[in-house]
């Protein structure tokens, strides 16, 4: 069984805003449908480069997106 990330996002609901779909984001960012739905999901945690590519897609900073609980 894979541990989930201590790693949140708000990808789901800011693609919802944009109206934008799973599938298009996914082929923008070059990963497959399935790996983005394990990172909106929070069971996959993206590497720094995907995480840059997926802030770039809306055009925010990685921090919009993502975050890691404080201590």
């Amino acid at each position: 069984m894979v541990k989930p990330t201590l790693v949140t996002n708000s990808i789901r609901s800011r693609r919802e805003d944009a109206g934008i779909t799973q599938a298009d984001l996914a082929r923008t960012i070059g990963v497959t449908r399935q790996t983005l739905i394990a990172i909106e999901q929070g069971k996959y945690s993206p590497t720094l480069e995907l995480a840059f590519q997926i802030a770039r897609a809306f055009g925010v900073g990685i921090d919009d997106l993502f975050q890691y609980p404080q201590e």
